[in-house]
Protein backbone atom coordinates (compact mmCIF):
# COMPACT_ATOMS: atom_id res chain seq x y z
CA UNK A 1 0.00 0.00 0.00
CA UNK A 2 1.00 3.44 -0.51
CA UNK A 3 1.23 5.84 2.01
CA UNK A 4 0.21 9.27 1.51
CA UNK A 5 0.70 10.86 5.47
CA UNK A 6 3.07 10.60 8.18
CA UNK A 7 2.02 11.42 11.48
CA UNK A 8 4.35 11.92 14.44
CA UNK A 9 4.42 12.00 18.37
CA UNK A 10 7.12 14.00 19.29
CA UNK A 11 8.39 12.90 23.04
CA UNK A 12 9.63 9.29 23.40
CA UNK A 13 9.42 9.13 18.96
CA UNK A 14 10.58 11.12 17.10
CA UNK A 15 12.35 13.33 19.37
CA UNK A 16 15.67 11.12 21.65
CA UNK A 17 16.60 11.63 24.95
CA UNK A 18 18.27 15.06 24.36
CA UNK A 19 15.37 16.36 21.94
CA UNK A 20 16.35 16.19 19.20
CA UNK A 21 15.62 14.73 15.66
CA UNK A 22 18.06 12.18 14.48
CA UNK A 23 19.76 13.24 11.07
CA UNK A 24 18.42 9.79 9.49
CA UNK A 25 14.52 11.06 10.44
CA UNK A 26 15.13 14.45 8.96
CA UNK A 27 16.70 12.94 5.96
CA UNK A 28 14.38 10.52 5.08
CA UNK A 29 10.99 12.76 5.43
CA UNK A 30 12.51 15.25 3.58
CA UNK A 31 12.52 12.54 1.34
CA UNK A 32 9.09 12.11 1.59
CA UNK A 33 7.84 15.75 1.53
CA UNK A 34 9.62 15.79 -1.81
CA UNK A 35 7.92 12.78 -2.99
CA UNK A 36 4.31 14.68 -1.71
CA UNK A 37 4.06 13.42 1.31
CA UNK A 38 2.13 15.33 3.96
CA UNK A 39 4.31 15.03 7.32
CA UNK A 40 2.28 16.46 10.40
CA UNK A 41 3.19 16.49 13.90
CA UNK A 42 0.44 14.97 16.78
CA UNK A 43 1.58 15.83 20.21
CA UNK A 44 0.46 16.22 23.77
CA UNK A 45 2.51 19.79 23.40
CA UNK A 46 0.96 23.27 23.56
CA UNK A 47 2.06 24.57 20.10
CA UNK A 48 4.68 26.83 21.70
CA UNK A 49 6.71 24.20 22.69
CA UNK A 50 7.12 22.76 19.04
CA UNK A 51 8.68 25.62 17.74
CA UNK A 52 12.54 23.86 16.87
CA UNK A 53 10.91 20.65 16.06
CA UNK A 54 8.55 22.03 13.50
CA UNK A 55 11.22 24.17 12.01
CA UNK A 56 13.54 21.98 11.54
CA UNK A 57 11.11 19.74 9.56
CA UNK A 58 10.50 22.63 7.40
CA UNK A 59 6.49 21.91 7.50
CA UNK A 60 3.94 23.42 5.97
CA UNK A 61 0.75 21.24 7.66
CA UNK A 62 -0.94 22.90 10.38
CA UNK A 63 0.16 20.84 14.33
CA UNK A 64 -2.25 18.66 16.08
CA UNK A 65 -1.57 19.81 19.63
CA UNK A 66 -2.43 18.80 23.37
CA UNK A 67 -3.47 15.31 22.79
CA UNK A 68 -6.21 16.60 20.01
CA UNK A 69 -7.55 19.36 21.47
CA UNK A 70 -6.48 21.66 18.83
CA UNK A 71 -5.53 21.83 15.46
CA UNK A 72 -2.49 25.02 14.75
CA UNK A 73 -1.65 26.74 11.67
CA UNK A 74 2.06 28.06 12.09
CA UNK A 75 1.99 29.99 8.49
CA UNK A 76 -1.20 32.06 10.24
CA UNK A 77 -0.72 31.57 13.46
CA UNK A 78 -3.89 30.92 14.37
CA UNK A 79 -6.13 27.84 15.33
CA UNK A 80 -7.82 26.14 12.73
CA UNK A 81 -10.45 24.01 15.01
CA UNK A 82 -10.39 23.22 18.67
CA UNK A 83 -12.45 21.78 21.45
CA UNK A 84 -11.34 23.36 24.50
CA UNK A 85 -12.46 22.81 28.43
CA UNK A 86 -15.09 25.38 29.79
CA UNK A 87 -13.60 27.26 32.70
CA UNK A 88 -16.58 25.46 35.27
CA UNK A 89 -15.26 21.81 34.66
CA UNK A 90 -11.13 23.46 34.73
CA UNK A 91 -11.99 24.63 38.40
CA UNK A 92 -13.21 21.27 38.98
CA UNK A 93 -10.01 19.98 37.91
CA UNK A 94 -7.93 22.35 39.92
CA UNK A 95 -10.59 21.79 43.30
CA UNK A 96 -9.62 17.89 42.83
CA UNK A 97 -5.37 18.58 41.90
CA UNK A 98 -5.16 21.04 45.62
CA UNK A 99 -7.16 17.95 47.00
CA UNK A 100 -5.27 14.87 46.13
CA UNK A 101 -1.90 16.97 46.33
CA UNK A 102 -1.04 16.90 42.84
CA UNK A 103 0.72 19.23 40.07
CA UNK A 104 -0.85 20.69 37.35
CA UNK A 105 0.24 22.86 34.68
CA UNK A 106 -2.31 24.22 32.94
CA UNK A 107 -2.29 24.59 29.38
CA UNK A 108 -3.97 28.31 27.25
CA UNK A 109 -4.00 30.51 24.29
CA UNK A 110 -0.45 30.96 23.57
CA UNK A 111 0.72 29.72 27.65
CA UNK A 112 1.70 27.22 29.57
CA UNK A 113 0.97 28.70 33.44
CA UNK A 114 1.48 26.96 36.75
CA UNK A 115 1.14 27.74 40.25
CA UNK A 116 4.11 26.14 42.28
CA UNK A 117 6.97 24.78 40.55
CA UNK A 118 7.52 20.95 39.71
CA UNK A 119 10.07 19.16 38.13
CA UNK A 120 8.20 18.81 35.29
CA UNK A 121 8.27 22.59 34.89
CA UNK A 122 11.76 23.10 36.23
CA UNK A 123 12.81 20.61 33.44
CA UNK A 124 10.72 22.40 30.42
CA UNK A 125 12.43 25.66 31.40
CA UNK A 126 16.05 24.96 31.37
CA UNK A 127 15.29 22.82 28.36
CA UNK A 128 14.10 26.34 27.18
CA UNK A 129 16.62 28.19 28.03
CA UNK A 130 18.56 26.13 25.77
CA UNK A 131 16.71 27.41 22.65
CA UNK A 132 17.09 30.65 20.86
CA UNK A 133 15.05 33.36 22.39
CA UNK A 134 12.11 33.31 19.54
CA UNK A 135 11.46 28.82 20.20
CA UNK A 136 11.63 29.41 24.10
CA UNK A 137 8.21 28.02 24.76
CA UNK A 138 6.23 30.28 27.06
CA UNK A 139 6.17 28.76 30.46
CA UNK A 140 4.27 31.66 32.80
CA UNK A 141 4.19 31.20 36.97
CA UNK A 142 0.91 32.70 38.28
CA UNK A 143 -0.19 33.34 41.52
CA UNK A 144 -3.96 31.35 41.30
CA UNK A 145 -5.02 28.82 38.83
CA UNK A 146 -8.50 29.78 39.34
CA UNK A 147 -7.47 32.88 37.97
CA UNK A 148 -5.66 31.99 35.20
CA UNK A 149 -8.43 29.50 34.07
CA UNK A 150 -10.85 32.47 34.33
CA UNK A 151 -8.84 34.72 31.98
CA UNK A 152 -8.33 32.44 29.95
CA UNK A 153 -9.87 32.76 26.10
CA UNK A 154 -9.24 28.50 25.72
CA UNK A 155 -8.16 26.07 28.16
CA UNK A 156 -6.53 23.07 26.17
CA UNK A 157 -5.29 20.99 28.93
CA UNK A 158 -4.05 20.38 32.08
CA UNK A 159 -0.85 18.31 32.35
CA UNK A 160 -0.47 16.48 36.00
CA UNK A 161 1.61 14.68 37.41
CA UNK A 162 2.77 12.79 40.96
CA UNK A 163 4.92 10.78 42.26
CA UNK A 164 2.50 8.51 44.14
CA UNK A 165 0.99 6.52 41.24
CA UNK A 166 -1.64 5.26 43.13
CA UNK A 167 -2.86 8.96 43.82
CA UNK A 168 -2.53 10.05 40.46
CA UNK A 169 -4.73 6.90 39.19
CA UNK A 170 -7.60 7.77 41.93
CA UNK A 171 -7.50 11.33 40.76
CA UNK A 172 -7.75 10.52 37.39
CA UNK A 173 -10.65 8.01 37.76
CA UNK A 174 -12.76 10.74 39.64
CA UNK A 175 -12.06 13.14 36.79
CA UNK A 176 -12.98 10.93 34.25
CA UNK A 177 -16.31 9.04 36.40
CA UNK A 178 -17.38 12.55 38.00
CA UNK A 179 -16.19 15.64 35.52
CA UNK A 180 -16.43 13.38 32.23
CA UNK A 181 -13.29 14.69 30.55
CA UNK A 182 -10.68 12.56 29.01
CA UNK A 183 -7.69 11.54 30.84
CA UNK A 184 -4.75 10.27 28.46
CA UNK A 185 -1.17 9.10 30.00
CA UNK A 186 1.40 10.40 28.35
CA UNK A 187 4.08 8.67 30.48
CA UNK A 188 3.88 6.69 33.55
CA UNK A 189 3.56 9.51 36.37
CA UNK A 190 1.83 12.11 33.90
CA UNK A 191 -2.06 12.26 33.29
CA UNK A 192 -3.05 14.96 30.71
CA UNK A 193 -6.56 16.18 31.44
CA UNK A 194 -8.62 17.69 28.28
CA UNK A 195 -12.68 17.98 27.32
CA UNK A 196 -14.15 14.37 27.23
CA UNK A 197 -14.13 13.11 23.43
CA UNK A 198 -10.68 14.95 22.38
CA UNK A 199 -8.07 12.47 21.00
CA UNK A 200 -5.01 12.38 18.56
CA UNK A 201 -6.56 10.13 16.35
CA UNK A 202 -9.84 11.75 16.56
CA UNK A 203 -8.26 14.95 15.32
CA UNK A 204 -5.77 13.10 12.82
CA UNK A 205 -8.86 11.77 11.36
CA UNK A 206 -11.24 15.19 11.29
CA UNK A 207 -8.04 16.89 9.46
CA UNK A 208 -6.81 14.27 6.69
CA UNK A 209 -10.90 13.60 5.79
CA UNK A 210 -10.03 17.52 5.11
CA UNK A 211 -7.54 16.33 2.70
CA UNK A 212 -9.93 14.29 0.54
CA UNK A 213 -7.87 11.25 2.09
CA UNK A 214 -8.65 8.73 4.58
CA UNK A 215 -7.14 7.30 7.67
CA UNK A 216 -5.95 4.18 5.52
CA UNK A 217 -3.37 6.23 3.64
CA UNK A 218 -1.48 7.07 7.18
CA UNK A 219 1.03 5.88 8.59
CA UNK A 220 1.83 6.91 12.15
CA UNK A 221 4.57 7.01 14.84
CA UNK A 222 3.87 6.96 18.90
CA UNK A 223 5.42 5.64 21.93
CA UNK A 224 2.23 5.88 24.79
CA UNK A 225 -0.85 5.58 25.51
CA UNK A 226 -2.29 9.18 24.26
CA UNK A 227 -0.97 7.64 20.95
CA UNK A 228 -2.98 4.53 20.77
CA UNK A 229 -6.12 6.26 18.99
CA UNK A 230 -4.14 6.89 16.04
CA UNK A 231 -2.11 3.70 16.26
CA UNK A 232 -4.97 1.45 16.02
CA UNK A 233 -7.15 3.63 13.45
CA UNK A 234 -4.48 4.11 10.19
CA UNK A 235 -3.30 2.40 7.25
CA UNK A 236 0.02 1.18 9.56
CA UNK A 237 0.43 2.37 12.86
CA UNK A 238 4.12 1.85 14.45
CA UNK A 239 5.05 1.71 17.98
CA UNK A 240 8.50 2.48 19.10
CA UNK A 241 10.95 0.10 20.93
CA UNK A 242 10.81 2.13 24.04
CA UNK A 243 7.19 1.89 24.42
CA UNK A 244 5.13 0.05 27.00
CA UNK A 245 4.49 -3.53 25.94
CA UNK A 246 0.59 -2.58 25.83
CA UNK A 247 1.19 -0.27 23.36
CA UNK A 248 3.38 -2.35 21.12
CA UNK A 249 0.70 -5.00 21.88
CA UNK A 250 -1.61 -3.39 19.83
CA UNK A 251 0.45 -1.63 16.98
CA UNK A 252 0.68 -3.35 13.31
CA UNK A 253 4.56 -2.68 14.01
CA UNK A 254 7.28 -2.24 16.38
CA UNK A 255 11.04 -1.06 15.47
CA UNK A 256 13.45 0.49 17.80
CA UNK A 257 13.91 2.86 20.39
CA UNK A 258 13.69 6.42 19.48
CA UNK A 259 17.88 6.38 19.52
CA UNK A 260 18.11 4.47 16.68
CA UNK A 261 16.69 5.21 13.10
CA UNK A 262 13.79 3.29 13.03
CA UNK A 263 11.46 5.78 11.72
CA UNK A 264 13.72 6.37 8.64
CA UNK A 265 13.62 2.82 7.84
CA UNK A 266 10.02 2.54 7.99
CA UNK A 267 9.87 5.95 5.91
CA UNK A 268 12.09 4.50 3.17
CA UNK A 269 10.93 0.86 3.08
CA UNK A 270 7.26 1.35 3.22
CA UNK A 271 6.18 5.00 2.18
CA UNK A 272 9.10 6.02 -0.08
CA UNK A 273 8.67 4.51 -3.96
Amino acid sequence: MTYRIIALDLDGTLLDRQKRILPESLAALADARAQGVKVVVVTGRHHVAIHPFYQALQLDTPAICCNGTYLYDYQARKVLSSDPLDSVKAKKVIDLLEYHGIHGLLYVDDAMQYQQPSGHVSRSIAWGQTLPEHQRPNIIQVNSLREAADEAQSIWKFATSHQDLDALHTFAAQVENELGLACEWSWHDQVDIAKGGNSKGRRLQEWVESQGMSMQDVVAFGDNYNDLSMLENVGLGVAMGNAADAIKERAALVIGDHETPGIADVIRSKVLN
